[in-house]
């Protein structure tokens, strides 16, 4: 139900309402929240058990549309694209497992395009400029 509230939000509802309240009534205040909350949780529980004795079997039937529904409120259309076209597979061309190594050996190039190289050249020194390529031009 409060997902998404953080701690940040909560910290502020408390310190309003100390404001608002006072430091002898606030004790008082949040005891009765309290027990509102867990009288409305009972007696959702409680419309929940009696809905599920009166229709039976029926009530699953009709909870599994509206748990269809929920899963909808997470959409994605990444995921739901990469799920329709390779079956859920996350990375379905290879390209994650690619490194610098794996493809020197063999002559692979790595993903960006460039031949694959048994290992990287060193970073600049400060006031050092990278060398031209002469293919660059």
């Amino acid at each position: 139900m409060f997902e998404s509230v953080g701690w940040g939000e909560i910290l502020i509802i408390v310190v309003a309402g100390l404001f608002i309240l006072g430091p002898e009534r606030l004790p008082e205040a949040a005891a009765w929240m309290a027990k509102s909350v867990r009288k409305v949780r009972d007696f959702a529980t409680g419309a929940k058990t009696q809905l599920r004795e009166e229709m039976g079997p029926e009530f699953d039937q009709l909870r599994k549309p509206l748990e269809d529904l929920r899963g909808l409120r997470n959409f994605d259309p990444k995921r739901v694209v990469t799920q329709h076209l390779f079956d859920g597979d996350s990375d379905p061309l290879g390209l994650n497992n690619v490194n610098g190594t794996n493809g020197a050996a063999n002559g692979v190039a790595k993903p960006n395009g460039h031949p694959a190289t048994a290992s990287q050249p060193e970073p600049l020194k400060p006031g050092e400029r990278p060398p031209v390529d002469p293919d660059a031009t």
